[in-house]
């Protein structure tokens, strides 16, 4: 969960009980620090301690691509959860294909500054791979899904998934088992 941002948006709506995990001690910190419930902990190992239907809702937010067994963690989240929001950075974005053409480098984005070597991504990923794994799950509704531009607008709910994988920056998913 970071330092809590979200969670303290979240938090401050009618009738929210919101639960966190942070993997680094500075992130529960911060976050406990703004008064949120955050344990430290690592998503793909410790989500196995939840029960079924713990939650309502549980989100993975821009961090799918920095799990070490991505479809377990998915797997893991729709277990616990009535519904999953999970956003993450698509590396089919037309800007990160072009420089990789043209500069032949992994890409840096504003939302991925960090050269390859200090990124915590370890498994890059398109919209069209994680709809992809959705469909490996098995028995998983997708309730609604959007993709966003470099400056944060939707792109249209009725341009095709390859448009969307070449002009979404990012994408965000509910899901259900």
């Amino acid at each position: 969960c970071g330092d809590g941002e979200l969670m303290a948006l979240l938090s401050r709506a009618d009738r929210v009980r919101a639960q966190g995990i942070e993997l680094s001690q500075a992130g529960v910190n911060r976050a406990v620090a703004r008064g949120l419930s955050v344990v430290q902990g690592d998503a793909d190992t410790d989500l196995d301690a939840y029960p079924p239907g713990a939650f309502d809702y549980v989100i993975l937010s821009q961090t799918l691509q920095a799990t070490r067994d991505p479809r377990a963690v998915m797997e893991n989240l729709l277990r616990i959860g009535e519904r999953c929001v999970v956003s993450f950075p698509n590396f089919g974005f037309w800007k990160m294909r072009l420089q990789l053409l043209a500069q032949g480098r992994m890409p840096r984005t504003d939302l991925l500054p960090e050269p390859w070597w200090a990124t915590p991504n370890i498994h890059f990923c398109t919209i069209r791979d994680f709809v992809e794994l959705c469909d490996a799950l098995g028995s998983v509704q997708l309730e609604r899904a959007i993709a966003l531009n470099t400056w944060g607008q939707r792109i249209p709910f009725n341009a095709p998934w390859w448009f969307w994988n070449l002009f979404g920056e990012q994408a965000v998913f509910l899901l259900r088992r």
